[in-house]
């Protein structure tokens, strides 16, 4: 079997499918809508969430790699039959699970988050995800599926837009020399997740028996600052730095009225008032990886964000 499900065609889903179909693999993207199919890539359209059928269209996978989310504001209601699917269709097939996971599960910390903290999370988005690997890991460690979680901060890179805090908010702006803002402290510490490094992660880790059966950090290079991130972002466009502010709290307040996404961001409001920082020496040290160098990042997402239709 060389066949890779990949659940989910947003900027990872859609970066894993890509980087997949580079190696060689023939793979499968499975989601709501469907897709056009290209060179490598089969598009389904189906709900995931839909054991029998997500299980008839994994039947030959050697690896789902679950890179799909519900929407932000109904995570609670919409994760657990998700992965309660995809946690039977990996049991059926015998296909490797690969989990995209993130941070939330940890809740605030003291210090670098590394993969050996608990998962204390008290809030639900926080809960949910934790959950979400508990479960695999339970079914894992029973010798009914072979999972692997692999967790980002922030992502940050090309094809990352509305969700990322380093994205539509802050490079078509800067290219424009408008002001940024930014929902927590500015100069806090901060990791971002380069994208390509994401879907590089997850592509091993399908393949390499001795990462399974455990969550690893996707390398990560060491935290800067929004407003140094932005700094570098308009020093590698050539265009004069701008003002990097943060939003007043009754702006925060006033939005979270008619914003279902902004009224959620308020449970992890923690992740940019201080420090955020995550280690990924584990990940880097057992397979001899290390992030894309920030020069390159920086330079790809220039590039990419260029490439697109000017934005507000």
């Amino acid at each position: 079997m060389n066949v890779h499900v990949v659940i989910g065609h947003g900027p990872a889903g859609a970066a894993t499918a890509r980087l997949l179909a580079d190696k060689g693999r023939t793979v499968r993207v499975v989601t709501r809508s469907g897709g056009r199919t290209e060179p490598g890539i089969e598009h389904v359209a189906l709900d995931a969430a839909d054991p029998g059928r997500l299980t008839a269209a994994v039947r030959d996978a050697a690896a789902i790699h679950l890179c799909a989310a519900p929407p932000y504001q109904r995570w609670t209601r919409d994760w657990p039959p998700l992965a309660a699917s995809v946690n039977q269709a990996a049991e059926t097939t015998g296909a490797v699970l690969v989990l995209l996971g993130n941070l939330y599960g940890y809740g605030p910390v003291q210090g670098e988050m590394t993969e050996s903290l608990p998962l204390a999370a008290t809030g639900p988005k926080g809960r949910v995800r934790a959950r979400i690997w508990e479960e695999a890991l339970a079914l894992h460690e029973k010798g009914r599926i072979r999972a692997v979680e692999v967790r980002a901060s922030d992502f940050f890179g090309p094809g990352v837009t509305d969700g990322g805090h380093l994205a539509s908010r802050v490079v078509p702006r800067l290219l424009r020399g408008k002001p940024v803002s930014t929902l927590g402290d500015p100069d806090a510490p901060h990791s971002w997740t380069y994208l390509p490094d994401v879907a590089r992660t997850l592509v091993e880790v399908a393949e390499q028996e001795r990462a399974w059966g455990r969550a690893w950090h996707v390398p990560t290079l060491p935290p800067l600052s929004v407003r140094e991130m932005t700094g570098k972002l308009a020093e590698q466009a050539g265009v004069p730095p701008v003002p990097v502010r943060r939003l007043p709290s009754a702006v925060l307040r006033a939005a979270s009225l008619v914003s279902p996404m902004m009224r959620e961001l308020r449970e992890v409001q923690y992740q940019f008032d201080r420090p955020f920082v995550v280690d990924s020496g584990a990940y880097r040290a057992a397979f001899a990886a290390e992030a894309t160098p920030l020069d390159r990042q920086l330079e790809a997402t220039v590039d990419w964000w260029r490439g697109r239709p000017a934005e507000g």
